[in-house]
């Protein structure tokens, strides 16, 4: 089967330059804040996957034309194929030949290896920020064989974990480049070749002529401009300054405005698999106590949230994005039995209001905190929804804002009682999801919960090769993360990209906002 997709691939490469694309011109998409960095590895924000995923290559990657990801449409990119071993605890690929980095140096095993100690945390050069050192536990070894063949040796069997090199923050990075230069003039095998990074005013990529695709890509360039106010960007788009807004920016009850203002416009409303969410710093007290946790999740109205931010198209669920995008998510029917997801939001406020009375607040005595979130649209709406909602379990919240660069360091070191934040999954898989979020001392786990008993379930279901019985102990993590309020869920966004009819083959995955952003042989038919 593998041969045969490979073939397949083959023929559909072949095919490309035969198709009536045109070559150049420069493609313009908003963009909505400055990232920190741009080292793809070292930041957990799309602001930095969708222009730098242009920059680079993986291993292997979601077929960038197929809406909905999975294992059966990751094809081959630097590598040329991929073997398993019969207990799934060494995967093996096969390199290909000639691919250049974008200094002119060649790419070779050694880079495969570098880039994965980095990863897993086993090397000298240490990322700053490794938000992903969690999908690589299961990781004991990479190995190579000259210069073209490379191993990844795992402690127990996983059959996701190509799933995870699939993923657009999983690039190969250049082994003779340090990690600190990666953060400022990033240097890939990709199509494009970063240009130049200007903070609050853009981005810019340039057509790589040595690229190993020949004939790809067609565009002569990226920009990206920043603009923080949504009305102004939507206002550039309208206006014809830019050929697309930035992935996933409008909101459903946006689309017409676009529309209206842009009749021509094409805007495509899908799920981004991006959660919207509460997070509860479980070592500050009150906080500690699982009983005020347990209040905050009863006060949710999720209705609320998803009628006001989404005209009601958005969806409740719980850490795994919900069917029929999402694989792994939650029945309807368990979902209900949540603390906080039944249909009663009355009566489970008079819940939380109980609780809270027990523990000595009340009408007359309530809990002041700041509630902390990241200074974009996205975050900040729905963080004012919270903020009313949480009144009615006698807690009155102070919104803080804080600038993209200073908040995923802010919430990774823990400094924060209570935040509403955003958290995308690079794939639809809960090995990507449990462990660099939920597993004790992962990165990304915010809110510092630590269950070993949940931990060693979480292990059990990587190693799972029947996918049924893999499903069924999804379901059972999800359940006890929900009702443990870990990280209450309060809804599964959905919103629009929106492009100009002159922008040809791009397409809007329905499962990751990550991983579609390759933009190799997108055409302006100009």
């Amino acid at each position: 089967m593998r041969i045969v997709a490979l073939i397949l691939f083959g023929i559909v490469f072949l095919a490309v330059p035969s198709l009536a694309q045109h070559q150049g011109g420069t493609l313009r998409i908003t963009h909505r804040d400055s990232p920190a960095s741009l080292s793809l590895h070292e930041e957990g924000t799309n602001s930095v996957a969708t222009p730098m995923m242009s920059v680079f290559n993986n291993l292997v990657v979601y077929d960038q034309h197929v809406k909905q990801n999975s294992m059966a449409t990751i094809v081959p990119e630097l590598a040329t194929s991929w073997t398993w071993n019969d207990a799934h605890t060494r995967l093996t690929f096969k390199l290909r030949e000639g691919v250049k980095w974008h200094d002119g140096m060649p790419f070779t095993a050694k880079d495969v290896k570098c880039t994965w100690d980095m990863l897993a945390g086993r090397s000298e050069t240490k990322f700053r920020l490794n938000f992903r050192e969690g999908w690589y536990k299961n990781l004991a070894d990479v190995t190579v064989v000259g210069d073209y063949e490379v191993a990844f040796h795992l402690t127990a069997p996983q059959p996701a974990f190509i799933a995870l090199l699939a993923a657009g923050y999983s690039a190969v990075y250049p082994c003779h480049v340090p990690p600190n230069t990666m953060r400022s003039k990033p240097i890939g095998t990709g199509p494009f070749k970063f240009v130049e990074y200007k903070v609050n005013e853009s981005i810019r990529m340039v057509r790589n002529p040595d690229y190993w695709k020949k004939g790809l890509p067609y565009l002569d360039a990226i920009e990206f401009t920043i603009i923080p106010n949504r009305s102004t960007a939507i206002l550039g788009f309208a206006a014809d300054r830019f050929d697309v807004t930035f992935p996933f920016e409008i909101t459903i009850p946006l689309v017409k405005d676009v529309l209206t203002a842009a009749p021509e416009a094409i805007c495509e409303i899908a799920s981004s698999n991006v959660s919207t969410n509460l997070l509860v710093n479980a070592t500050r007290a009150p906080f500690d106590n699982p009983d005020v946790r347990r209040a905050m999740a009863l006060v949710l109205d999720r209705k609320e949230f998803i009628n006001i931010l989404s005209d009601g198209k958005a969806d409740a669920g719980g850490a795994m994005l919900p069917p029929p995008e999402g694989v792994w998510g939650l029945p309807p029917a368990m979902l209900a039995t949540l603390p906080g997801y039944g249909a009663d939001v009355a009566k489970n406020r008079v819940e939380a209001q109980r609780i809270m009375t027990s523990l000595g607040y009340g009408p007359d005595k309530r809990l002041a905190v700041k509630v902390s979130t990241r200074n974009i649209i996205p975050y900040r709406d729905p963080a004012v929804i919270l903020i009313d909602q949480l009144k009615h379990a006698y807690i009155d919240g102070e919104l803080e804002v804080i600038e993209t660069a200073l908040w995923f360091p802010k919430i990774t070191r823990k400094d924060f009682s209570v935040a509403l934040n955003l958290t995308g999954s690079a794939v639809d898989d809960p090995d990507q999801q449990f462990f660099e979020s939920y597993v004790c001392g992962a990165q990304r786990n915010y809110s510092s919960y630590c269950n070993k008993d949940l931990d060693a379930l979480i292990m059990r279901q990587s190693a799972e090769v029947d996918q049924v019985k893999r499903k069924q102990m999804v379901w059972e993590i999800d359940r006890i993360l929900q009702q443990d309020v870990v990280r209450p869920i309060i809804f599964h966004g959905r919103a629009a990209t929106c492009w100009n009819k002159r922008v040809k083959n791009m397409t809007i995955m329905v499962n990751s906002i990550y991983n579609g952003w390759r933009f190799e042989d997108t055409w302006l038919d100009q």
